[in-house]
């Protein structure tokens, strides 16, 4: 199956996916990398792995919809048939969600519905909760509201920093990502057949 990535940032999730798919853990390729913040770290990630980067600024397009048709038109090219988001931090709009509803993947650091949107491991970790973790699910046209694919909790210690439990975080998404990208792929390729 053609997969296109999308990421903002620095593309640990990116990374750990691009592996997946070279140790034939998930059953894809991975077409094209979308990035909404030129120069970040996961270009380069997608440069030494030889993937084809669409790099755009939104601010240099009049609205959201114009981006949108311009990254379409450049799924389309390559026949991408699942978007997989990974730290990409902006909502879909109705473009992609009309085109590829129900074929978009998003992973989140928190155990939804709790600490949806921006820095749910802050959030997470000033509420003082003892346990969060990741949530893989379905986009839809909400904030974090898609269907839940999978779901694996972490536990806060006392001791645990922000930062120590955004490494925990990191780990559980590292795993838990592609094994169920690989799920989802089968189910989509079983409803094709």
């Amino acid at each position: 199956m053609k997969i296109a990535v999308f990421a903002s940032g620095s593309g640990s999730n990116f990374q750990s996916i691009l592996e997946a798919v070279e140790s034939e853990l998930v059953d894809a390729s991975v077409e094209l990398l979308v990035c909404d913040k030129p120069g970040a770290l996961v270009e380069k990630r997608a440069e030494k792995a030889g993937i084809s980067l669409y790099s755009f600024s939104p601010k240099t397009f009049a609205s959201k919809a114009a981006f949108e048709q311009e990254i379409l038109a450049e799924l389309q090219a390559k026949g991408v048939e699942l978007i997989v988001l990974a730290g990409y931090m902006r909502l879909i709009g109705p473009t992609l969600l009309e085109a590829y509803g129900g074929r978009i993947v998003n992973i989140h650091p928190s155990l939804l519905p709790s600490f949806p949107g921006l820095d749910a491991i802050g959030q997470a970790f000033d509420a003082g909760v003892k346990v969060s973790g990741v949530t893989i699910h379905l986009v839809d046209e909400g904030m974090d509201t898609g269907p839940i694919i999978a779901q694996e909790a972490v536990q806060i210690n006392e001791t645990d920093t922000k930062e120590v439990l955004q490494g925990k975080i990191q780990k559980v998404e590292h795993e838990l990502y592609p094994k169920t990208l690989q799920h989802v792929i089968s189910q989509l390729q079983r409803s094709v057949k």
